[in-house]
């Protein structure tokens, strides 16, 4: 079985802005940005997802864009699922941190791995990552550009964030 690890240790979500090193993303999507606002100027429930399920797109991130999303068909693939926790979410104050967030930086990354199921046919060139709020169809809320693209060229690719790979930031 052929393993592919997306080595993503430089890749930030940002908001509008450009850090040394890393990838640039719009990040928040229209959607989300909608919901950000509402939530703090105007008093309406914010509505967060008590589940993120993480897809892969074969194109790149738009703020309004749905996407090309990795064709379920025949492909065995599907999103994956996190659970929204302070255990699977690291606190800004520091990678793998359980405790609620107390860091000036406003960066996040995910504390266990996010594996998706070998492919059993071709899911195409992967240049993005959508946090999505439902298994299928649903809203993308955050969406990152991969720092390279990945090519899943046939069946028995493994696609895998390792804990601390997917980092995002939204502040700065």
């Amino acid at each position: 079985m052929k393993s592919i690890r997306l080595q993503l240790t430089a890749l930030v979500l940002s908001v509008g802005c450009l850090f040394g090193g890393y990838a640039t993303a719009a990040a928040l999507t229209d959607y989300a940005e909608n919901k950000a606002v509402d939530a703090i100027l105007r008093g309406q429930a914010l509505g967060a997802p008590a589940t993120v399920y993480i897809a892969l797109f074969t194109d790149t991130c738009t703020d309004a864009g749905p996407g090309t999303e990795v064709s379920t068909s025949g492909t065995a693939y599907g999103r994956q699922s996190v659970t929204s926790s302070l255990a699977n979410w690291a606190g800004t104050q520091s990678a793998g941190s359980t405790a609620a967030s107390s860091g000036t930086g406003g960066t996040t990354s995910n504390n266990g791995a996010i594996t998706w199921s070998a492919s059993t046919a071709a899911w195409g060139n992967i240049q993005s990552v959508g946090f999505m709020d439902a298994s299928t169809a649903g809203n993308r809320w955050i969406c990152i550009n991969l720092t390279s693209a990945l090519n899943v060229s046939g069946a028995g690719f493994t696609v895998s964030f390792s804990a601390g790979q997917l980092t995002f930031q939204i502040d700065n």
